[in-house]
């Protein structure tokens, strides 16, 4: 069940909406992003316990994981830096409202 996961998803877009137009009046822009599966200590701990589980080769559910992904790799840290770095910067100022997916096109298969 995900359905908690989707309000909560749905609710933060909501609320960068809401906070985007409450603050515009005072020259500040909101906007969010939302990560894919981004491949960090706890995504291969991940691994470790769903194998030990139910079997199967370490790797194996980061392969699955990656199989849902059109640029064929997990997510590094620093492609969500990028886009923070640039939401935080001067080139985004007419930007607000928005929630960015940096996901690598997984919500498009």
């Amino acid at each position: 069940m995900v359905g908690h996961y989707s309000a909560s998803k749905s609710a933060m877009r909501s609320l960068t909406e809401t906070a985007a137009l409450e603050w515009a009046g005072h020259g500040i822009t909101v906007n969010a992003y939302s990560p894919g599966l981004v491949h960090t200590d706890m995504w291969d701990a991940l691994d470790r316990e769903i194998v030990a589980l139910e079997g199967g080769t370490p790797g194996d559910v980061i392969a699955g994981a990656v199989s849902d992904i059109p640029l064929g790799r997990l997510e590094h840290p620093d492609d969500v830096a990028g886009l923070v770095s640039y939401l935080a910067s001067p080139d985004a100022a007419y930007l607000t409202g928005r929630s960015v997916v940096v996901d690598g096109g997984m919500l498009l298969g």
